[in-house]
């Protein structure tokens, strides 16, 4: 039996792991479960799961679900806010953390779950993105794996294992495009959050979904990529792939490239960080050769969608700059969401943020989040 926690339960990715444990009760128990504001949602979960450990945002709404588990003679250790985050990363029954939190919030309770000697399934790419060389090290020096659970990492992982990593040539880090990859920049200028929230081929949250359209969300995986393999920005690139059927591909310096094919459905890839080093045998739907309509490939425009081309900037500047992207996108990102801003917008008041940091080259933890403060600060003002 293997025992998890959960950071971001009641989010996209946490759902699905909760489905992934469902296929395999005999071999995954959930231990302890950690969400945001969604207490209803959370409430049916402690009901179906019986954690023996929770943990909402608000304090108010800890004691309502206190009072609810109550009367269904349920009593888990009940915790809020940040602090819970970390009891929940740190619990002494798990041994495998699935962080499947939104943002920069998931970094403290992610190093927590390292220090406990937890192994990582990580859905936060926002962790390595703000704070890659601290949170690699750190994992280092207590001897903890990360397993990638974002469908382009696990892809990339698989295509890489049982090969010489000297061999390696380039990644090539597979995109859908987004909703709005055939728009020019006036059609762009006129997107709604009900328009970009539509992605063609993934059901994610909102956050995910809008640097889906913006191509940020690629920017951030360019980031994460380099330290979850520990390659050079320059071994890295990214090519539209419409169909999201190869989820990524690893070219090696013989010419041989190894793809990793499967249908959009990120259950396969969560499975794979908690079966690992086995397969697992599922029900999910099995992607069918015949049924393919053909693959394509373009190159990325990074006129219309400059996001990604900020991520790549700032991650080859390094230190706090990638702190600051992350920052100032998701603070951007919220705008757009509520209608504070135009959608060719996100970028811009990113770039202007980066533009008037100055980047701390080695920072410490309490560095990257004092940054990660005064980025949210400059993007506010902004807006």
């Amino acid at each position: 039996m293997k025992y998890i926690s959960i950071l971001g339960s009641t989010g996209s990715i946490g759902r699905q792991t909760l489905e992934v444990v469902d296929q395999f009760p005999e071999v995954l128990k959930v231990v302890a479960l950690a969400a945001g504001r969604n207490r209803v949602k959370f409430l049916e979960q402690c009901l179906v799961y019986k954690p023996m450990l929770v943990s909402l945002q608000l304090e108010e709404d800890a004691k309502w679900l206190k009072k609810k588990l109550a009367q269904e003679k349920l009593t888990p250790e009940i915790y809020c806010g940040l602090e819970g985050l970390v009891q929940v990363a740190t619990c002494s029954e798990a041994a495998v953390v699935v962080t499947a939190l939104s943002g920069a919030i998931g970094l403290i309770p992610t190093c927590a779950a390292i220090k406990a000697k937890k192994q990582i399934a990580l859905a936060n790419k926002e962790t390595l993105v703000a704070a890659g060389q601290y949170v690699t090290k750190l994992a280092e020096e207590y001897k903890v794996e990360i397993l990638p659970v974002d469908s382009e990492h696990s892809a990339i992982w698989q295509c890489l294992n049982g090969e010489r990593k000297a061999t390696l040539r380039k990644i090539q880090l597979t995109a859908s495009g987004g909703p709005f990859r055939h728009l020019n920049r006036q059609q762009l200028a006129e997107v709604s959050p009900e328009m970009a929230l539509q992605h063609p081929n993934w059901t994610m949250g909102q956050k995910i979904t809008i640097d889906s359209a913006t191509l940020m969300n690629k920017g951030l995986e360019v980031i994460e990529a380099k330290w979850l393999f520990n390659v050079d920005y320059n071994d890295i690139n990214v090519v539209v792939h419409p169909q999201s059927i190869i989820h990524s591909m690893v070219e090696y310096g013989d010419g041989s490239i190894i793809a990793h094919l499967g249908v959009p459905d990120m259950r396969i890839p969560i499975q794979y960080a908690l079966s690992y080093p086995d397969r697992w045998f599922n029900s999910f739907p099995k992607l069918k050769l015949t049924e393919l309509q053909g693959l394509t490939f373009e190159e990325p425009d990074t006129s219309r969608f400059p996001a990604l081309a900020l991520a790549f900037a700032a991650g080859k500047q390094g230190g706090t700059a990638p702190v600051v992207l992350n920052a100032a996108n998701e603070v951007a990102v919220q705008a757009f969401l509520a209608k504070q801003i135009k959608f060719m917008q996100i970028p811009a008041i990113v770039e202007r943020v980066l533009n008037i940091h100055k980047s701390i080259s080695t920072p410490s933890l309490e560095e990257i989040l004092e940054i990660d403060g005064w980025a949210r600060q400059e993007t506010s003002k902004i807006i």
